[in-house]
């Protein structure tokens, strides 16, 4: 054969080949990212009395409300701090959501003149972030949050002067991996609906958690309440009870978590959390707690004379679930194997709430409250998410491994995901939950087996939550 026709076979041959490559590509499924078009969410539950409103727009309010450390309307920042407001975590695709695309920790580092440095995990585009130290400078289990900013140089915190903490060495800033072997990260987690998962009674998740218990164990799947149930002390709550609000299902109600969100993420102290984390001289400007029940208003002023962490319960308690998209043949095709690959056995798709639950807002049960469906896609358990995932932390019954099951209503416009906003894509988030000690490996390992095809609708039915 010639060499020129050798030469242009050859030329052939690399460009079928690579056409080929890109169909084959082409086959594989993705992640079409955020979903477009209306939030769906951010609005109160259906059915709310007129006193369940008003108390659900006060809140709404509040959530919103900028703290300041001395001089403001909203006092109480500080002394070290992560945000000055619980919209700026949780405002993804509407307020009460999780982390936004814009990343408003950014220009908070020098607000008001503080000079703080913005750490290697914080970038414009990235999730918002809180760190936790595994150990303490003694060695100890630490597993608490460290606040990433402090008010040192503001000028509403005139004569403080402390220093931020260090999160060096530095690792991949999107990622949040690598780095200071110490350090471990979280992300928000969306309120929608939560006053739903609050309104669960106990014997619905015990029951969906003996539900086809030798399906799931052939599968490797366990779970457990986050609580002692045997009437021993549950270390996050008490009461023996489960708990089933944060990454590790560690706090037991809404008032609970937004108090303490309140305390750590903001600095600001409350009628829970009572003193400031941080007592350095000069730096404990305000009487504590700072945030407490307005005694002053009149008692008949309604909302007024309730405190912010109440507020903030109220609002997130009212918060309706996100709408999910309307269905098309893949989206119920994707729901079908969904449920076939084995991901409802973690991912229950819906509980249903007490029968007579109280908001307050009259004296029977709330309408919207009682005996409702919540379509949260999650059992509320916690699981070992094996070696890949784990962040050594240890809260409440919750090893370091150990994770309650996300909730997936709303995930169609969730930007960042796992814990530690590791990643924007599905399809990795799905591959992470595969690693040594994980209960999901097996129904992974299902996943990867599907055709392209069905791939690419289990993924299009998650983007449609």
């Amino acid at each position: 054969m010639p060499t020129r026709q050798r030469l242009v076979l050859g030329v052939l041959g690399a460009y079928l080949a690579a056409v080929s490559g890109i169909a084959q590509a082409q086959k594989k499924a993705v992640d079409p990212g955020v979903r477009t078009g209306a939030a769906g969410a951010g609005g109160p539950l259906k059915g709310l009395s007129a006193a369940e409103s008003a108390y659900f727009e006060d809140g709404r309010a509040r959530f919103a409300e900028i703290e300041t450390v001395t001089g403001g309307q909203n006092n109480g920042l500080g002394p070290r701090f992560n945000a000055d407001q619980c919209l700026s975590c949780h405002a993804q695709p509407a307020g009460g959501g999780s982390s936004p695309a814009a990343n408003p920790l950014i220009p908070l580092s020098t607000a008001n003149g503080a000079r703080n440095i913005v750490p290697w995990f914080i970038t414009p585009r990235g999730p918002v972030r809180e760190a936790r130290f595994k150990r303490g400078t003694n060695g100890a289990p630490d597993g608490e949050v460290h606040a990433i900013f402090v008010i040192s140089g503001r000028r509403d915190a005139a004569g403080c002067n402390i220093d931020q903490p260090t999160f060096v060495p530095a690792g991949n800033p999107i990622t949040g991996q690598g780095g200071n072997p110490n350090l471990t990260f979280r992300i928000p987690t969306p309120m929608f609906g939560a006053g739903l998962i609050e309104a669960i009674p106990d014997s619905e998740i015990l029951a969906n958690m003996r539900a086809n218990i030798a399906v799931k164990s052939q599968l490797g799947i366990g779970g457990r309440p986050n609580a002692h149930l045997s009437g021993n002390v549950n270390l996050s709550a008490n009461d023996g009870t489960i708990t089933r609000f944060g990454w590790k299902a560690q706090n037991k109600s809404l008032l609970i978590f937004a108090a303490e969100a309140y305390n750590v993420e903001m600095g600001v102290t409350n009628q829970l959390f009572p003193q400031e984390r941080d007592e350095s001289a000069g730096c404990v400007l305000n009487a504590t707690p700072e945030d407490t029940l307005n005694f002053t208003a009149a008692s008949n002023s309604g909302t007024a004379v309730v405190s912010d962490i109440e507020a903030f319960a109220n609002f997130m308690r009212m918060l309706a679930p996100p709408t999910p998209a309307p269905e098309t043949p893949s989206t119920q095709m994707g729901r079908a194997i969904f449920v076939r690959v084995g991901c409802a056995h973690c991912h229950t798709p819906s509980m249903t709430t007490a029968p007579r639950v109280a908001s307050g807002g009259g004296p029977g049960p709330s309408a919207a409250l009682s005996s409702q469906t919540a379509n949260l896609y999650s059992d509320l358990l916690i699981h070992h998410m094996g070696k890949g995932l784990a962040d050594g932390i240890t809260q409440g019954a919750a090893g370091p491994d150990e994770f309650r099951t996300a909730p997936l209503w709303g995930v169609g416009q969730r930007i960042w995901f796992l814990h530690d906003g590791r990643t924007n894509n599905l399809l990795e988030a799905i591959d992470d939950h595969r690693s040594p000690g994980s209960e999901a490996s097996q129904v992974v390992e299902r996943f990867r087996k599907l055709k392209p095809k069905d791939q690419q609708d289990l993924i299009n039915f998650l983007r449609s939550l």
